[in-house]
């Protein structure tokens, strides 16, 4: 199975590696992508810039140019908030088919309901404890990457 993109887009230092520790430990093959605002992402998304990333596979050539398979969006981000970046994604042609889950801390159910509004695939709360992040990382994994079906979208494979 290829290894396929995932982009995490988090601006908390602390919950960005701990997430690429939990995901450095996940087995299915993937490419992490770490960007830290809103701009950031789109600008990956849209405008294919350089930005920080990690991996756990040793070839990461050419990993930049294609789309993830999933969009790992926080929703108090610096610059352009998380529904917004959800907005822009739902309404660019080149990604508004993209699985987006939302990972928050929020409890609030207006962001939830703005989550969902804003065409979100999943809404899930941020584990607190390391061992449940890291049972998060290996069930979204498994879901997004080798269980569910993406429509064709360009740069994205089903295999």
């Amino acid at each position: 199975m290829p290894a396929k993109n995932i982009l995490l887009i988090e601006d908390n230092p602390d919950d960005r590696e701990l997430m690429r520790l939990a995901f450095a430990q996940e087995e299915i093959p993937h490419n992490l992508i770490i960007v830290s605002d809103g701009i950031e992402a789109l600008n990956y998304l849209i405008g294919q810039e350089n930005i920080e990333d990690d991996s756990n596979q040793n070839d990461n050539q050419h990993k930049s140019a294609s789309m993830p398979a999933l969009i790992m969006l926080d929703l108090n981000l610096p610059r352009i908030n998380g529904i917004e970046v959800l907005r822009r994604i739902r309404a660019h042609p080149k990604t508004r088919l993209l699985p987006v889950v939302i990972i928050s801390s929020s409890n609030e159910p207006q962001d939830l309901i703005d989550s969902y509004i804003n065409g979100c695939n999943s809404y899930i709360r941020k584990p607190i404890h390391f061992t449940q992040l890291q049972k998060f990382v290996k069930e979204i994994s498994t879901y997004w990457l080798t269980v569910n079906q993406l429509p064709p979208v360009f740069g994205v494979l089903n295999e």
